[in-house]
């Protein structure tokens, strides 16, 4: 059994990450500061199915603060590793507050490194973004594409990030796996992307808005998939970055339609305009994390669309409140 420190825990991928984890019998001291950059809600509900499991260990504290390395000392024996999840998220909300992004995603980065270095630890994991890839290059992106021209500060954000992690890799000896996860779904996921919007709009009758003609594509890929690729990156890689996800491509058209099939309801369609973050086309190679993870996708679209689905239906009398910025 491993103890690990695991940022974001009541976040989408890392709540599902720290059930894989104490699923295999780990120690999990899962910390989040359940920030309301979107509906908390959603991060209780997550919170809630993993309290009160053995091994599991909640810290509400915010990695912003470098008081926080002091606090940790006090809390948190030493881990095998430390997965950083914690970020704020969103390409086009990183653009009304930048240094929200800055602060949690850089300097957030920043602190969780330097402890690794007071403490010891080994083995860092950093969640990272595709949206560093923009517009340039041609899909599927690898990741010896361009990633150094961001198109919005979320992406900026996580670039400084990936920086600190290599300078901290060639300082202290840290071994840092770089993922970049690549639009993730599933249940109980974020409620300002596009699968969770769609599936409330449609299910309530709601106006659904799509940008532009609503023929850009996404790579999409299922949230066990990413906390099973997560986990696989522990190991030791020296520094490197891995792409994670992003197998199966839809354009957004095509998806639309598979949620009205499985909620068999008609989506009110409104289309606006193309929003200057946006790229048309996110989708990845995973060759490298095939080959050198042994990383492989397991669901596919049709099922985790239906799981997913089947999820709101359940958990529809809060779920359909949850606000889809």
């Amino acid at each position: 059994m491993a103890s690990y420190l695991l940022t974001g825990a009541a976040g989408f991928i890392g709540s599902r990450l720290a059930d894989f984890l104490l699923r295999e019998g780990h120690e999990v001291y899962g910390l989040d500061n359940l920030s309301p950059a979107y509906d908390v809600r959603i991060k209780h509900y997550r919170l809630n199915g993993l309290q009160g499991k053995p091994n599991f260990h909640f810290l509400q504290d915010d990695i912003t603060d470098k008081a926080i390395l002091e606090r940790l000392d006090a809390s948190v024996p030493k881990v095998e590793a430390v997965i950083n999840l914690a970020a704020v998220a969103g390409v086009r909300a990183s653009m009304k507050d930048p240094w929200s992004y800055l602060y949690t995603n850089t300097l957030g980065a920043l602190n969780m490194l330097e402890y690794c270095a007071r403490k010891g630890v080994k083995k860092f994991v950093l969640a990272s973004t595709s949206s560093l890839y923009g517009d340039e290059g041609t899909p599927p992106h690898a990741e010896s594409a361009p990633s150094d021209h961001p198109l919005a500060p979320y992406a900026a954000s996580k670039k400084g990030a990936e920086a600190f992690a290599y300078a901290y890799h060639h300082l202290y000896g840290l071994d840092v796996s770089v993922l970049r996860y690549f639009t993730v779904y599933g249940p109980a996921g974020r409620p300002d992307m596009v699968m969770f919007r769609f599936c409330q709009w449609i299910a309530e009758g709601r106006p659904v808005y799509v940008t532009g003609d609503g023929e850009q594509s996404r790579g999409f890929t299922y949230v066990d998939d990413i906390a099973r690729g997560t986990i696989q990156a522990l190991g030791p890689v020296g520094y490197d970055v891995f792409n994670l996800g992003g197998h199966e491509v839809i354009t957004i058209n095509r998806l639309i339609g598979m949620l009205e099939e499985r909620l068999g309801k008609k989506a009110d369609l409104h289309y606006i305009a193309t929003h200057p973050a946006d790229v048309f086309s996110n989708v990845a190679d995973v060759s490298k994390a095939r080959a050198r993870l042994g990383w492989e996708p397991q669901v596919g679209l049709e099922e985790g669309v239906s799981r997913l689905v089947d999820w709101y239906l359940r958990e529809r009398e809060w779920a359909k409140d949850v606000e889809t910025p």
